[in-house]
């Protein structure tokens, strides 16, 4: 065998969790091979043709190495192509990203965030007779 068809290979490399999940993403115009978008699923692709497909959250760029007459397991699947997808970059860690909820947690609010101030301080419930005073007070109010 010498090629096969482009939504088979991308169920059989586990890309896709179905076949016809495959054919989707290629008539949605989410496939590329070598560059060029693929517009029919019985595109055949060949060794060492490049495919990059469109997911959800991420690309992924695909280099075909073999093909599977059924589809296996997860690990002869990783031996049908070479993922030359690029690592994403590191993101520097900001030391204040966690400052927020150290703050909200000690009481203290943003200048951003008003609805949030309570005359109770975070993490702690008002005393419990407070509470049955507010109560008393809302059963007055609802009462003929």
């Amino acid at each position: 065998m010498d090629r096969q068809r482009i939504d088979k290979w991308l169920w059989h490399a586990r890309v896709v969790r179905t076949r016809s999940a495959a054919a989707a993403l290629v008539d949605g115009g989410l496939v590329r091979v070598n560059s060029e978008r693929v517009t029919q699923p019985s595109r055949p692709v060949r060794p060492s043709d490049v495919i990059t497909v469109a997911l959800d959250r991420s690309v992924r760029i695909l280099k075909v190495s073999g093909y599977a007459e059924r589809r296996g397991s997860a690990t002869d699947a990783r031996g049908l192509f070479e993922d030359l997808t690029p690592l994403p970059e590191p993101q520097a860690k900001d030391p204040a990203a966690g400052a927020g909820r150290r703050l909200l947690r000690r009481g203290i609010a943003f200048p951003g965030l008003n609805r949030l101030r309570t005359s109770v301080p975070w993490g702690t419930d008002p005393p419990r007779s407070e509470w049955w005073n507010d109560l008393r007070r809302q059963r007055k109010l609802h009462q003929v």
